[in-house]
């Protein structure tokens, strides 16, 4: 499929899916998150695509924020559109899927573009990345999930200070906070997402689909995260994966894997 605003890339089992609106600062307008939803679906789909890449096109910017003259005019109604709609699309949609996702953050990281970062499955930066949410410096609020997956990564206090004073950090703060899992220079952004994806890619589908329900569980009210991973742990040992990598292990030698 051919998109308007992203670029896909298949390597193997890793999909490098980029936001390219480099003029823009690869700001989220609608078509571009309808895009991503339907890149990222796809994806989840496809039974060859073991880890997914998430990036911004150019070095300035993953995602500067949301395209703001988009929504400035939006009554009540439509802002609450706006915002259900846009997890129902994208943000909650991303940090459901099985399929591992990790968001390389190059440069700018703001608003929408954080909240679209802390619904992937994890994190990585370059050294000149910036982030925040500035929403409040405009009178509304982090409106795709920032205001709950900011407290959950960093915690309560930290996610209060970076959300009412519309600051900004950079990558070594946002690592040490736990925002970002790894901090690295410009040029080894994307080799360094490539080498996670493909640690992920060589262990078991199933058993990482399992691992990611059974982690996002405790933060989906009325939930007990602990009866969910029961629950999963039990399953694996109807696949043929666990079957693989058990048998692997007592014959000294490596999985392979088929996701069944």
């Amino acid at each position: 499929m051919s998109y308007k605003n992203i670029l896909t890339e298949t390597e193997g089992s890793i999909q490098t899916i980029t936001i390219n609106r480099p003029n823009q600062l690869n700001a989220l307008n609608s078509e571009t998150i309808s895009e991503l939803g339907s890149a990222l679906s796809s994806a989840e789909v496809d039974g060859e695509i073991r880890a997914i890449i998430l990036t911004g096109s150019g070095e300035k910017a993953f995602v500067a924020g949301a395209d703001i003259k988009e929504f400035a005019h939006f009554s009540v109604e439509e802002g609450k559109k706006l915002s259900a709609e846009g997890h129902k699309e994208l943000f909650n949609l991303l940090e459901d899927l099985t399929t591992p996702v990790i968001a390389a953050v190059n440069g700018f990281a703001l608003g929408g573009g954080l909240e679209l970062a802390m619904s992937a499955h994890v994190r990585v930066a370059s050294d000149n990345a910036k982030l925040g949410l500035p929403e409040v410096s405009l009178g509304v609020i982090p409106g795709y999930g920032g205001t709950q997956r900011l407290a959950q990564l960093v915690g309560k206090g930290r996610a209060m200070e970076l959300i009412t004073t519309a600051g900004m950090i950079g990558a070594e703060d946002a690592h040490r906070m736990g925002l970002v899992n790894h901090v690295t220079e410009q040029n080894e952004l994307l080799p360094l997402a490539r080498k996670i994806a493909s640690r992920m890619s060589k262990n078991s589908s199933v058993a990482i689909a399992g691992a990611i329900r059974s982690v996002n569980a405790q933060f989906k009210p009325g939930v007990d995260g602990y009866q969910k991973e029961v629950e999963e742990f039990g399953k694996c040992f109807g696949t043929a994966d666990f079957k693989e990598g058990t048998s692997a292990f007592l014959e000294k030698r490596k999985p392979n894997f088929t996701g069944a």
